[in-house]
């Protein structure tokens, strides 16, 4: 695990030379740093989004932190193979039917929370390459239900579309900040709609142009 964590740390850093991604904590009580069990949902614009909410993270937390990704994308070879289950420990949900990954994508997820760890999701569930953010699929509040208490964190990640397009291998030099909101939780008797609205809107008022 140590050669992981090495690389793991590496990776961060590139991440951050490259993208000059900085975290802005828009929380009341500033950044948190407890890491009690949290799903930080973000934006999806790029395959390395989860990289850079990754570390952004303080390293105790990190290690505990787990990203939702794509099996159809991280299964294709043996370096991505390597890269997500033993760099990242990725969940990996299947997107396009393939049998490679989980069958229950949030029975992995539930699995994780109930182990006390973390993870990194994307509620859209697809990247978006549109200016709005796409409706939130129902798994963030299937998540919360299952695990009352659990705190979801907003994180918007800015400018990471136009630093890797879709498509794109060599990053544009421009540089990002991602936005870390106030943690909110599942309300008591809460309807799914409007937790997922609820969840939703505190993610946009993140974004820069939402000022």
């Amino acid at each position: 695990m140590k050669i992981e964590r090495l690389l793991g740390a590496t990776l961060c850093g590139l991440a951050r030379i490259i993208t000059g991604a900085r975290a802005i904590h828009h929380a009341a009580n500033g950044p948190d740093t407890t890491g009690g069990t949290t799903i930080y949902y973000a934006n999806h614009r790029s395959h390395i989004d989860f990289l850079l909410v990754w570390a952004a993270l303080p390293p105790s937390v990190r290690r505990r932190t787990r990203p939702v990704a794509g099996a159809d994308y991280w299964l294709v070879s043996p370096l991505r193979r390597y890269v997500a289950l033993r760099i990242f420990r990725a969940v990996l949900v299947e997107r396009s039917g393939g049998a490679q990954a989980v069958t229950d994508p949030l029975a992995a997820m539930q699995a994780a929370l109930d182990a006390g760890e973390s993870l990194i999701l994307f509620p859209e569930g697809t990247r978006n390459v549109g200016d709005d953010l796409l409706p939130f699929k129902s798994g963030i509040f299937r998540l919360a239900q299952a695990q009352p208490g659990l705190r979801c964190v907003p994180v918007w990640v800015e400018n990471l579309g136009r630093v890797m397009p879709k498509g794109s291998f060599i990053p544009v030099p421009l540089l990002c900040a991602l936005h870390f909101g106030d943690a909110l939780c599942l309300g008591d008797d809460e309807a799914r709609d409007s937790f997922l609205k609820r969840s939703r809107d505190a993610l946009i008022a993140l974004a820069p142009t939402a000022a």
